[in-house]
C-alpha cells in the first residue's frame, strides 16, 4: 500500500426530493370532455440551482409544463416545479455545472414525470407519460448556445462609413 495519503475524491448525495409547486388547469371543462380527443401535446423544461446558505447543498428545480390543446382550445395545464436538495462538497469547480445541470435533472425527471402523470389523470384525462429526456445533451446545448452568444458578443462590432 502507497503511503502517499490520498486526496479525497469529494461528496455528492441526495438529500431530499420535493414538489415545490404543483399546479393543473382545465380552463375549457366540461366542454373539453365533449369533443373527439385529437390533442396536441407541448413540452416545456426548465432546470435552475442555488447554493443554499450552507454552502455545502444546492437546490435544483425541474420545471416542467405541460400544454395539450384540442381543437385549437386549452385541455388543460400542468406544471410541476420537482426539486431536490444535493450535498456537493469538495466537487471540482469543473464538474459541478455538470452535476446541478445535468445529473440532478435525471434524477428529478421520474418524480416529476409521475406528477404530471398523477395530476392529469386526477383532472379525468388519458394517461399522460411524459417521453425520457436526456439532460445530458440538453446541457451540452446548452453549452454551446452560451459560448455561441459570448462569441458572438466579444466579436468587434463593424463600424458603418
Amino acid at each position: 500500500m502507497s503511503e502517499q495519503a490520498q486526496q479525497p475524491q469529494g461528496q455528492f448525495a441526495l438529500q431530499r426530493i420535493y414538489v415545490k409547486d404543483l399546479s393543473f388547469e382545465a380552463p375549457n371543462a366540461p366542454k373539453v370532455f365533449l369533443a373527439e380527443w385529437k390533442p396536441e401535446v407541448s413540452v416545456d423544461l426548465s432546470t435552475q440551482a442555488s447554493k443554499l446558505e450552507d454552502g455545502k447543498n444546492y437546490e435544483v428545480v425541474l420545471a416542467v409544463t405541460v400544454t395539450v390543446k384540442n381543437a385549437d382550445q386549452v385541455a388543460f395545464i400542468a406544471e410541476v416545479k420537482q426539486a431536490g436538495i444535493f450535498l456537493v462538497d469538495g466537487v471540482p469547480e469543473a464538474q459541478v455545472g455538470q452535476l446541478l445541470g445535468a445529473y440532478c435533472p435525471n434524477l428529478l425527471f421520474p418524480y416529476a414525470r409521475e406528477t404530471v402523470s398523477d395530476v392529469v389523470s386526477r383532472g379525468s384525462f388519458p394517461q399522460m407519460l411524459l417521453a425520457p429526456v436526456n439532460f445530458d445533451a440538453v446541457f451540452a446545448e446548452s453549452l454551446r448556445q452560451r459560448q455561441a452568444s459570448q462569441q458572438a458578443a466579444a466579436a468587434p462590432a463593424e463600424t458603418l462609413q
